[in-house]
């Protein structure tokens, strides 16, 4: 039998394992092809999105590579790897292992053999996670309707429960940077409905075993009401909302201010409220950023990036840039260590910048006037006569 036809009888044979649910996985051995330093490719079935998957592990001799394939894609790659490079292939199931092998003397053999093992593998494509909040039977995420009584996770609230995951890993991260017992008192600008609200109060409390006060703050009243009663159903104790806008919070011994997708200057609001309690964490993910845009749109300068900013989705994308790396500026000129990074805030919403400032008590800031000059440069190259939050700092 030539070895085009060995080859169709092992894709069949991996075809059935599918559609049968009993395929384990694939390895490809004895590499004699020219591809330098591959040892073995080794292949498993995957979810992805809920879709089915061949997840390729390229193994070379100081590292390994990941890639994931659609079936036909897959099974056609195999085929090509038994042509011109991999000498042998073994197909695991739960029903025997089909091995695939091209001797010394160029004979190709098929044979199958005892199972090497009963047990399907999981088809996530990730390690299992150790979730910092677990659904268990949380009142808050039955009220929010994140789970059911049982604490189980609805099946629409998936994506918001990662989202809400995402979060505090991202937070805990920040908050381990500080000294302990740091955050004693907490102001989220604009909470909403208050979802991640609730959930850094429970991670602050049930995780970390801290006594702090959490505020959450909202200019709608309905929502202000809706979790304040959730809050008390949860005996969260430390836990308030009240009605009002951020420009008007007294942000007082607030260790740590929180405003995410405050609505242009907002955001410049709730920096100015952190830099004036002296916070020692300000985390804000920036949206909108109008009041920038409407400075280079006026003023027009020329620069060398006026071949971008002629087109308008350019223009917005640099007047973001602009806005929130003048806001790291004037984070640093106050005594902040600041970090800029990509904040995935909605599997449905498009990406974000967050935008961190953790205050250095000791060092403070030593080059103040040179991010002055930083910020004046930066304003001149893009005629921009001023920045709200350098305007209410009066830099």
């Amino acid at each position: 039998m030539e070895i085009s036809e060995q080859i169709a009888q092992f894709k069949i044979k991996i075809n059935e394992s599918v559609i049968a649910e009993t395929f384990v996985k694939i390895s490809l051995g004895n590499y004699r092809g020219s591809e330098e330093a591959l040892k073995q490719v080794l292949v498993r079935k995957v979810l992805i999105k809920r879709e089915d998957k061949l997840a390729f592990t390229f193994r070379y001799k100081t590292r390994d590579i990941v890639k994931n394939f659609s079936f036909e894609d897959g099974i056609q790659m195999i085929s090509d790897y038994l042509v011109n490079g991999f000498k042998i292939a073994t197909l695991f199931t739960t029903q025997g292992d089909f091995i695939f092998e091209e001797l010394n003397n160029k004979k190709i053999v098929l044979r199958e053999v005892a199972a090497s093992t009963k047990t399907l593998p999981t088809l996530s494509n990730d390690k299992i996670k150790e979730r910092l909040i677990k659904p268990d039977s949380k009142p808050y995420l039955t009220a929010l309707k994140i789970t059911d009584n049982e604490g189980k996770v609805f099946k629409n609230a998936q994506d918001k429960f990662r989202q809400i995951n995402h979060y505090i890993e991202i937070l805990s991260s920040l908050i381990k940077e500080l000294p302990e017992g740091t955050i004693k008192k907490v102001a989220d600008m604009g909470s909403g409905k208050g979802y991640l609200t609730f959930a850094l109060y429970d991670y602050l409390h049930s995780v970390l075993k801290l006594d702090t006060e959490v505020i959450g703050v909202e200019y709608r009243s309905d929502m202000v009401d809706l979790c304040n009663s959730v809050a008390n159903k949860s005996s969260f104790d430390k836990l308030n909302f009240v009605q009002g806008t951020i420009e008007d919070f007294n942000a007082k011994d607030v260790n740590l201010l929180i405003a995410l997708h405050a609505c242009d200057t907002a955001t410049d609001d709730a920096i100015f409220k952190g830099i004036k309690a002296n916070a020692e964490l300000i985390v804000v993910a920036p949206c909108c950023h109008k009041q920038i845009r409407k400075e280079i749109e006026k003023n027009k300068v020329k620069n060398d990036v006026s071949f971008l900013t002629k087109y308008g989705i350019f223009l917005e994308r640099q007047a973001e840039m602009v806005t929130d790396g003048i806001r790291a500026l004037i984070l640093e000129y106050f005594g902040y260590k600041t970090k800029v990074f990509e904040f995935i805030s909605d599997a449905h919403t498009p990406k974000n910048v967050l935008v961190v400032g953790i205050r250095n008590k000791e060092q403070g800031a030593k080059n103040k006037e040179e991010i002055l000059q930083k910020i004046k440069a930066s304003k001149a190259y893009f005629g921009i006569q001023y920045h709200h939050l350098e305007r209410l700092l009066e830099l």
